[in-house]
């Protein structure tokens, strides 16, 4: 029996990755952001808006510790997932946890890239998003790092660096 949680700062790349490894392994994938808005039939944003961060994040703990209790699964988590409640120990606890690691500067330009809103990052300039990264990871770092493993993560902007990273994960942690 196999879980794979995958964490990260937001724009490291989690849910690319988790797809990809599933795709790899055959393990079924699961974003807690989209489990999440399935279980609840609302919009994370929606979720921030109408309950705050707080509601959001007891909402979040709830649903990590239903999807965490599936087997021979790989979760991404959300970015902030590990910083709140006892969730760090549990995963850890629950299986094979990995942080993939990248600088503020790589975070920003994935960011910058993705499509997806990040209601934290609502209504930010440029410049206040890349001083918000940056504190902010220094404030989490010492969550993430408490992963059993670590993914040194660069601009995954190509098909081929995704799979680098993929290929990494999958020797760490010995799914070859």
């Amino acid at each position: 029996m196999r879980r794979i949680i995958i964490i990260g700062y937001m724009g490291s790349g989690k849910t690319t990755v988790g797809h990809d490894l599933s795709l790899a392994t055959g393990l079924p994938f699961y974003d807690l952001d989209w489990y999440i808005e399935t279980r609840m039939r609302r919009k994370v944003k929606q979720i921030f808006d109408e309950d705050g961060e707080e509601g959001f994040r007891k909402i979040e703990h709830n649903m990590l510790h239903e999807v965490a209790e599936f087997e021979n699964v790989i979760i991404s988590c959300g970015g902030g997932t590990p910083c709140f409640f006892d969730n760090m120990d549990y995963i850890n606890r629950q299986g094979e946890t990995v942080y993939l690691k990248c600088t503020p500067e790589v975070l920003y330009k994935h960011l910058k890239m993705g499509k997806t809103v990040r209601p934290l990052l609502l209504n930010k300039t440029p410049d206040e998003v890349k001083s918000f990264i940056q504190t902010q990871l220094k404030e989490r770092e010492s969550y993430y790092k408490k992963a059993k493993h670590i993914i040194d993560v660069t601009l995954m902007d190509s098909r081929e660096k995704i799979k680098t990273t993929v290929d990494a994960i999958r020797r760490e942690l010995e799914l070859e």
